[in-house]
């Protein structure tokens, strides 16, 4: 106890008890602040009731007796909050020299256990420099890992845990194995597990139990929660794969049995994996299903995410099936069904493997998700699509190369039209287009009333325009008007959902009031009588014969005339363009819808067409 206590004791002027609390904050003695940090007083005053503390980032304060034993803790003199105050070079030094020793010092300071944010604001700035403190945790984390005194989380917001010194490094792991209370921890116990194999070299059986461990945790799972199951399994096989002496037991659950009774819910489940514990899951996939496996990994291809796609990729081109990859590509990009995740892989991996994929049909994808998840209620799924768009400079020139100049045309304006960008972004993602494609100039150079070609269409399908275009004048642009007004009326336009909804659809009727008008007086109505039969023309039959004897025919009309059920195409439709002026005899190419590959045709005749 303090000497002035002790006088005071021994005169009968203070209690025991009470002198035993004051001697807390004596001079000498350490405290912690909840505001101010730890401190350490220097002097004190006890007639006036003042006590004088360095805190470690403000010194000589001064505090009242009775607010200092309401609002402090003691600390001891060996606490690392204490060496902070008194002897910060000596934990600089252990921050370079030995930072195992270090955070083991912090952790045993705080009952053994901080979250990695704590951890960061107890040393950076103070003990290690703020700029440096990344790179040196990066370090610190390898060495902590290394020691086995410490368990370092995946998150920064989980808990840094002290393992107890008395334990071998295996025996170390297998405590955290057994103390995990959920599939998730307990597959971070067991990954890191596997990630040591090599202390278990000469302890094999304690292995054992963890492998009846995983089995009862996994038959348990299944239902709630298949994708921590499946990494949990794929685990447990990668640990027996890798240790002769385990071997499966004949009643445990097989992974490849477990991905076969699940494949409905495969795709949701395996995304939010790691890309390793994917791979090595997808690896499984010729076990469990047997010859249909290229099919089994395909059906989830859009629903893993972005890591999940590439993996798939990889596993089926390093197995050589990439030509049934590709098919399926173009197949989704015909039907417009491809997701976000596979059109970013195509576009990053066009001059790799996606080569032969990869079209001015994957800038339409792109526009067409866009647009359409713009429009969705719910939160975004499109954003690192739409940055990737932005970022990568030759992604449009690459889109524009293969395209002619009308369909270049078309794809630039619906660009501009597109109600994702902002006005910049627009105008700069514009310019690479025009670089790449000087003839699209125009759409931004006011020139393109004057120099924009005719479209030839039937007097119906301009009617049918008419029509729309007087709806969207009469009924839809007025409704929407006062749909706005009301939505309005509810208040507080930021969270007002109403209004914001009211207001992009907004966007896309006056969008395609603009797009109709623009058609309406390009437009110029037809019967179609008088057609040229010499050559594939605006309102002719085609007769076409293959080089296997099968037969089909396509009539070509006006730019709004496209029937796919009869037969019928535009003469800018890539059907139409291909057969647009070719004689009998001649041979053309022509996409097959149903299965996406180009296929051989010779013209056996021309016909006028009749309405």
């Amino acid at each position: 106890m303090h000497p002035d206590l002790e006088k005071l004791v021994d005169a009968g002027r203070l209690q025991p008890a009470i002198a035993e609390r004051l001697d807390q904050v004596a001079p000498g003695k350490f405290l912690l602040h909840n505001a101010w940090g730890a401190g350490k007083v220097i002097a004190w005053d006890l007639p006036a009731k003042k006590l004088t503390i360095d805190f470690e980032h403000q010194r000589g304060q001064q505090m009242d007796l009775q607010f200092a034993i309401q609002k402090t803790l003691p600390l001891a003199d060996d606490d690392f909050r204490s060496k902070k105050v008194e002897n910060i070079e000596h934990l600089r030094e252990l921050a370079q020299n030995d930072p195992v020793a270090l955070v083991v010092f912090l952790l045993e300071s705080h009952e053994g256990s901080m979250t990695v944010d704590a951890m960061e604001k107890e040393l950076s700035g103070s003990v290690v420099e703020e700029a440096a403190f990344k790179k040196w945790w990066d370090a610190t984390k390898r060495a902590l890992r290394d020691s086995k005194r410490v368990i370092v989380p995946a998150r920064r917001t989980e808990q840094l845990n002290l393992r107890n010194a008395d334990l071998t490094p295996a025996k170390a792991l297998i405590g955290d194995f057994e103390e995990s209370r959920d599939l998730k921890s307990m597959s971070k116990a067991l990954e890191a597990i596997v990630a040591d194999l090599s202390l278990f070299k000469a302890e094999v059986d304690s292995l054992r139990p963890v492998l009846t461990v995983v089995d009862d945790a996994a038959k348990k799972g299944t239902r709630m929660q298949l994708g921590l199951t499946l990494e949990l399994l794929s685990l447990r096989d990668e640990l027996i794969g890798s240790m002769d002496a385990l071997v499966m037991g004949d009643d445990s659950l097989r992974l490849a049995n477990l991905l076969l009774a699940e494949e409905a819910r495969l795709g949701e489940e395996l995304g939010s994996l790691s890309t390793a514990r994917q791979r090595a899951i997808y690896e499984v996939f010729p076990e469990a299903f047997g010859e249909r496996w290229v099919d089994a990994l395909l059906n989830i291809f859009d629903s893993v995410g972005t890591r999940g796609v590439a993996e798939i990729a990889r596993i089926i081109d390093d197995k050589g099936k990439s030509k049934e990859l590709s098919e399926h590509l173009r197949g989704s990009l015909a039907r417009r069904s491809l997701g976000p995740d596979p059109l970013i892989w195509i576009v990053r991996e066009r001059r790799g493997v996606a080569s032969d994929v990869f079209s001015p049909e994957i800038g339409a994808a792109i526009l067409n998700l866009l647009e359409t998840d713009h429009l969705s209620d719910g939160p975004r799924k499109t954003t690192r699509l739409q940055s990737l768009l932005s970022d990568d400079k030759g992604l449009l020139a690459d889109i524009v190369a293969e395209m002619g100049v009308t369909e270049a045309r078309n794809f630039a304006r619906r660009l501009l039209e597109c109600p994702v960008f902002a006005d910049l972004d627009r105008k700069s993602l514009m310019a690479r287009i025009i670089k790449a494609k000087p003839e699209t100039g125009e759409l931004v150079s006011g020139d393109r009333n004057r120099r924009e070609e005719p479209l030839v269409v039937s007097w119906a399908s301009l009617e049918r325009k008419q029509a729309e275009m007087d709806d969207l004048l009469r009924n839809r642009i007025p409704q929407n008007t006062k749909d706005i007004a009301i939505a309005r009326s509810y208040g507080d336009l930021r969270e007002n959902f109403e209004y914001k909804s009211a207001k992009d659809m907004q966007k896309v009727l006056m969008r395609r009031k603009t797009e109709l008008q623009r058609e309406l007086d390009r437009a110029r109505g037809t019967d179609f009588k008088g057609a040229d039969p010499s050559a594939v023309n605006i309102g002719t039959i085609v007769t076409l014969k293959s080089e296997e004897g099968e037969d089909a025919q396509f009539t070509v009309l006006g730019a709004w005339d496209s029937d796919p059920e009869k037969h019928i195409v535009s003469y800018l439709s890539e059907a139409g363009a291909a057969l647009f002026h070719k004689k009998v005899g001649d041979r053309v190419e022509i996409r097959d819808h149903e299965t996406d590959l180009m296929k051989a045709w010779n013209i056996a005749s021309i016909a006028p067409y009749v309405s």
